[in-house]
């Protein structure tokens, strides 16, 4: 197995039970639970982690839309757009390594900053992941492809 570095690490966020508002971290511990400290954790194996690309932002920035990072719902924000990469694939992100369970899908939530939003970011909103081996992930550190060969 071989790692390619992608990325890099912009932000962390996590969600608490009770509020909708997204809470900036220095550091997530991740298991195979998910998020730890997050109001998702234990919710959905398969749901676990949201991973978004600054690229989304980037993208509803050009229609003239300004939304803060972590909009999203993301748990980690990173400067590498995940969006094609098939599901199985493995990244390493600090002492974590997530694997891309599914595609994320739109929620009628982001119209409240612009009725655009949903439709802009179609297939661009982030990437689900689940934990496979448990770990931290700090702000700041790489993102890693992990490659298979045989």
């Amino acid at each position: 197995m071989s790692a390619k570095k992608v990325g890099t690490v912009l932000k962390l966020f996590t969600s608490k039970s009770g509020t909708s508002e997204r809470f900036l971290e220095q550091k997530l511990l991740l298991d195979s639970d998910g998020v730890q400290n997050d109001k998702f954790y234990t919710k959905n194996i398969e749901r676990s982690v949201l991973i978004a690309s600054r690229d989304s932002y980037d993208l509803v920035k050009t229609y003239g839309i300004e939304m803060p990072f972590g909009y999203l719902g993301e748990n980690i924000l990173m400067d590498f757009n995940p969006y094609s990469l098939h599901v199985g694939t493995k990244l390493k992100i600090g002492s974590a390594i997530l694997e891309i369970s599914q595609h994320c899908t739109i929620c009628n939530h982001l119209t409240t900053i612009d009725v655009k939003v949903p439709t802009l970011l179609k297939n661009d909103r982030g990437i689900f992941a689940k934990v496979v081996q448990d770990g931290e992930v700090c702000d700041g550190d790489g993102v890693y492809l992990l490659e298979f060969t045989d």
